[in-house]
């Protein structure tokens, strides 16, 4: 399983994918939470994985929530 860190990697590659931009910064991962700036920022610090956010996220963009909290490639 990821841990948060890695979690914003995946979500950072999801949005460069789908916005065309050529970086995306903590700011843009965390107005997708819908997370204010300060709290990400802590719970980066912390390691801490906003699992309500994510789960919240992956079910609006329908996507299935095994592709950003687990390492699976689809074949």
């Amino acid at each position: 399983m990821r841990d948060f860190r890695q979690i914003i990697v995946v979500l950072k590659e999801r949005m460069e994918a789908k916005d065309k931009k050529e970086r995306i910064y903590d700011k843009d991962v965390a107005a997708l939470l819908n997370i204010s700036q300060s709290k990400f920022a802590t719970i980066k610090k912390r390691n801490a994985t906003p699992y309500v956010a994510l789960l919240e996220y992956c079910y609006q963009e329908n996507i299935c929530c095994s592709e950003i909290f687990f390492d699976e490639r689809k074949l």
